[in-house]
C-alpha cells in the first residue's frame, strides 16, 4: 500500500541516490482493514528494550517520564501499544539546549592510500565504534568505493567514554579483513531537547482499539457513479494513478468525511465499500 513512511534512523546513516526515481502524482490506494492494519494506521507498537518502549513503560508505571532528544519520539502518533494495552500518548516539550553531534564518514581506500595515517584494526576498536561501523565494514556488503558513508554517532554522552573517534579522534583508517578504510570526523551543533511523558490507557487490547476507531472513523462510500466504481474498483485491486474527473469526484466524497490521518496533500481514511472494510490511502 502506498503510505508515507517515518522511518526510524538507526545507528548508519547510508547515502542513498534518488535521481530518476518517479512518483506518480496522485494516488488511490485501499487496503483490507484489519484490526492490524487498523492499529498501525493510527498507533505505534515499539520494540521492548527500545527508547520509545521503556519511556511509555515508565510514564505507565510511575505517573510520567522525561527523555532528552534531538527529535520526538511521537510526533506522527499519539497512541502507543505496550505490553498487549493501548495508551494515548502526550509528548510535551519542557526545554531545550546546543549539543555537539558527530559524524564519523568511512571511505574504502587503496593499500597504499592510508599510508601514514594512524591505522587501527577493526578487531582492535572499542565495542561501540565495532557495533557502529559493523554494518558498513561488513564482508558481505562493504561500502562501494566511489561512496563515503556517514554513520551518525550522536553526542559524546550518547556515545560514552571509550570511543576511538569520539570526541577525540586517535586513528584516521580502520582495517579489517585486509581491506583499508578512511576515516573522518565531523561535528556539528544541534538543538536538544527535553521532553515530559504522561499516558492514558485507552484500550485493554487491539481488537477493543481497532473498534474504537471504527467507531470513530468508518463511513459508508455508497452512490457512485459507474466511472467512479472503477476508480475504486482499480484502486482495491493495486492502485489508481490517473489524476481525471472521477478521481477528483471520489477523492472529493472522502475527504467530505474525517480522516484518521489527514495532511495537506494527502491523508488516509477508513471506509466501507460493498461490505467490505478498506483503509484508502490517498494523494491528490
Amino acid at each position: 500500500m502506498y503510505r508515507r513512511q517515518v522511518l526510524a534512523t538507526g545507528t548508519a546513516l547510508l547515502s542513498v541516490s534518488l535521481a530518476g526515481c518517479g512518483h506518480p502524482a496522485v494516488v488511490l490506494d485501499f487496503e483490507a482493514a484489519t484490526t492490524e492494519t487498523i492499529a498501525d494506521s493510527v498507533s505505534t507498537a515499539p520494540e521492548p528494550g527500545s527508547e520509545a518502549y521503556e519511556v511509555v513503560a515508565s510514564a505507565r508505571d510511575n505517573g510520567s517520564a522525561t527523555r532528552s532528544g534531538r527529535s520526538a519520539l511521537f510526533d506522527h502518533v499519539d497512541a502507543a501499544r505496550v505490553d498487549g494495552r493501548v495508551y494515548e500518548v502526550s509528548e510535551t516539550q519542557v526545554g531545550s539546549g546546543e549539543v555537539t553531534v558527530y559524524t564519523v564518514t568511512v571511505e574504502a581506500a587503496g593499500d597504499d592510500a592510508t599510508d601514514g595515517l594512524r591505522e587501527v584494526a577493526y578487531e582492535d576498536l572499542p565495542e561501540t565504534d565495532r557495533e557502529r561501523l559493523r554494518p558498513i565494514l561488513s564482508g558481505d556488503d562493504p561500502p562501494d568505493p566511489d561512496t563515503a558513508v556517514g554513520i551518525d554517532y550522536g553526542t559524546a554522552a550518547e556515545v560514552g567514554n571509550d570511543s576511538a573517534f569520539v570526541p577525540d579522534q586517535r586513528y584516521d583508517a580502520v582495517v579489517r579483513d585486509g581491506e583499508r578504510y578512511r576515516v573522518e570526523v565531523d561535528s556539528r551543533t544541534a538543538t536538544e531537547r527535553e521532553y515530559r511523558y504522561e499516558v492514558t490507557e485507552v484500550a485493554p487490547d487491539v481488537e477493543a482499539f481497532a473498534d474504537r476507531v471504527r467507531d470513530r472513523y468508518l463511513f459508508a462510500l455508497s452512490g457512485l457513479s459507474d466511472a467512479e466504481r472503477a476508480v475504486v474498483e482499480e484502486a482495491i485491486e493495486g492502485a489508481y494513478f490517473e489524476d481525471d474527473e472521477a478521481f477528483r469526484s471520489v477523492i472529493d466524497r472522502i475527504r467530505d468525511r474525517d480522516g484518521v490521518d489527514v495532511h495537506d496533500s494527502y491523508g488516509t481514511w477508513l471506509l466501507a465499500y460493498e461490505g467490505t472494510d478498506y483503509l484508502a490511502y490517498a494523494e491528490w
